[in-house]
């Protein structure tokens, strides 16, 4: 029985380059998580160095140890640092929308209604809204 040459399956091929590609890069994904991770985490610096270290010169079981030792905390820091980014967003729309105070708005729709702009409902209705 002659044996079959591997090229003889070209989808074969294919198939099995498509899957080391993906692995590939679920690994480089993978690396490049812990690291944000371990500079993310509240270690002292040597602890970053380490870990560091044993990540670069041995990868396999560095990322394996770096899981199972602090796991279970990355999905933690990354929903703090998620929040932190969230408020800090909304802080800058805050200062960038002009923040006005009800008083201000107040101000403004009471000028608009002694000039005439506002006819008594409309202003009474957005004076609620104001104050609502």
């Amino acid at each position: 029985m002659p044996l079959i040459a591997e090229s003889s399956y070209p989808l074969l091929n294919v198939f099995w380059w498509m899957l080391w590609f993906f692995l590939f890069v679920i690994w480089i994904w993978l690396l490049i998580t812990v690291f944000v991770d371990v500079f993310r985490s509240h270690i002292s610096g040597w602890a970053k160095a380490g870990w560091t270290l044993f990540i670069v010169f041995l990868p396999m079981l560095g990322v394996l140890v770096y899981l199972i030792a602090q796991g279970g905390k990355m999905q933690e820091r990354q929903v703090e640092h998620a929040a932190a980014v969230q408020k800090a967003q909304n802080a800058h729309i805050r200062d960038v929308a002009g923040n006005e105070s009800t008083a201000d708005q107040l101000t403004q729709l009471s000028a608009l209604h002694d000039a005439g702009k506002l006819t008594d409902e409309e202003f009474a209705g957005q004076k609620a809204k104001l104050l609502g």
